[in-house]
């Protein structure tokens, strides 16, 4: 019997194993609160244990829009196992088996679910063909805008709001901070949204043609035009069109611009005849406008004119809260594009977790890609990480919560990087060429952290 009780696992140890499971297990109750999730619905949903646990349902499945073609209503109402295919906001699909424990009584007590990544099962039997016409379906938006903090949630709300109007709306924050993203996800939840959304990079249209390629033109109207061509205006007709990095649109173009903003018209160049712009006019810059208004290389009447609804949006850096499911959305995107099973070391995790991502979201992006393809194993280590990321002029400035002296707080995390390359790599030069520093730096490093080590 002795034996025997030795042999039981602690209810520690045994979440501390459930912990380490590849698939997702988690565990409602009857008032459809999370009582219990494991380490897996990180990399399902971006979302840590603490913040899911004591949660209800309804918190993830429909005000945060976490996963679509929700289970757990049916079960409750079949009292019978389920299975369905899920997608997540985060780009992963995944196969859920959702079975009830019913008390005494024979109602629902706990709802167990077990959730892989892209599976199936045939041995249960699926929703679909059962729940018909009492579920509820509701259309939500998932692998859409990513956020979690509470100043991209008022970005987001104020996006929703200017979607219904035909009024210009100007778009401003830094290289990379989502612009783009968020002028489809205006034109998507618009009236406008099964018409055309045209993007006009400004940058990138020499200035002798722009004209011609935002109002078309008649054949003839100049050297080289041989047929009629329509221009960016008629390819939005309906739509909305996209005026990215305005800033950079020539003075000659801005007055142009300005008459087809404010008359909702235009004409082809070549051509007598005006046209009608039934068109939502969406503008973004990285730049100071107003400063360029008052330097003279931006028309006043215009920047007013586009400035009808002004939508900051914050860098990274300011927004922590989106970094670690943005960062788990792109994990997902890039080892399905290129077929892999990178996860995050727990190391690495903490150095992305720090940097101050001074490209924002694009950079973030191509730094996980970057990992996906690069990385020397399923799971990233510190020494895979591109060398920028451990300089720490490069970190965010805040104090780290939990942490009262940032000094202190950047010398361990100094610390965890060099003990991990140096557990990767045997020499000194090899310490240096890993972190791209000298080998008389690399020495210095090691002798600092490693002194007194085994």
């Amino acid at each position: 019997m002795a034996k025997s009780e030795q042999s039981r696992l602690s209810f520690d140890e045994f979440t501390r194993l459930i912990d380490h499971m590849h698939d997702e297990v988690m565990i409602y109750d009857r008032q459809y609160r999370i009582v219990y999730v494991n380490n897996a619905c990180l990399r399902h949903y971006g979302y840590s244990q603490s913040e899911m646990i004591g949660k209800n349902f309804q918190h993830f499945s429909r005000e945060q829009n976490c996963w679509n073609n929700s289970v757990l209503p049916s079960v409750f109402k079949l009292k019978k196992p389920l299975s369905t295919i899920q997608e997540t906001y985060l780009g992963t699909q995944i196969f859920t088996i959702a079975t009830p424990l019913l008390d005494s009584k024979g109602e629902v007590e706990y709802v167990l679910m077990n959730v892989r990544d892209v599976a199936d099962d045939g041995s249960v039997q699926r929703m679909t063909d059962v729940v018909h016409e009492f579920e509820e379906s509701p259309d939500q938006v998932v692998g859409g805008v990513i956020c979690r903090s509470p100043v991209m949630e008022k970005v987001i709300a104020l996006a929703r709001q200017v979607s219904d109007l035909i009024s210009p709306c100007l778009l401003l924050g830094e290289t990379g901070c989502g612009k783009s993203m968020l002028a489809k996800y205006i034109h998507h939840n618009s009236p406008r949204k099964d018409a055309p959304f045209v993007v006009v990079n400004c940058a990138g249209i020499p200035s002798d043609l722009f004209e011609s390629e935002l109002f078309g033109h008649k054949r003839g109207a100049f050297s080289g035009a041989v047929t009629d061509k329509a221009g960016l205006f008629a390819e939005a007709e309906g739509g909305t069109l996209f005026l990215d990095e305005i800033s950079e649109l020539p003075l000659a173009m801005q007055a142009k611009l300005l008459h087809a903003l404010q008359e909702r018209e235009y004409r082809p160049v070549g051509e007598t005849r005006i046209r009608k712009a039934d068109v939502k006019f969406l503008a973004a810059t990285n730049r100071d406008l107003f400063s360029m208004v008052r330097s003279g290389a931006f028309r006043e009447d215009l920047y007013y004119r586009l400035n009808v609804f002004e939508i900051q949006i914050p860098p990274l850096r300011h927004r922590k809260e989106d970094l670690l499911p943005l960062i788990y959305y792109f994990l997902n995107q890039f080892n399905l594009q290129y077929r892999q099973h990178r996860q995050l070391s727990e190391e690495a995790l903490v150095i992305m977790q720090r940097y101050d991502w001074r490209g924002n979201v694009r950079e973030l992006s191509h730094v996980v890609e970057r990992l996906v393809v690069t990385a020397g194993g399923d799971q990233v280590q510190v020494g895979d990480l591109p060398a920028s990321l451990y300089e720490t002029n490069h970190f965010d400035n805040r104090p780290v919560a939990g942490q009262v002296d940032l000094k202190q707080a950047l010398a361990d995390l100094e610390g965890k990087i060099v003990r991990e390359v140096v557990r990767r790599n045997s020499s000194s030069r090899q310490v240096a060429a890993a972190l791209n520093i000298s080998q008389s730096k690399a020495v210095r490093l090691m002798q600092k952290h490693l002194a007194g080590s085994d």
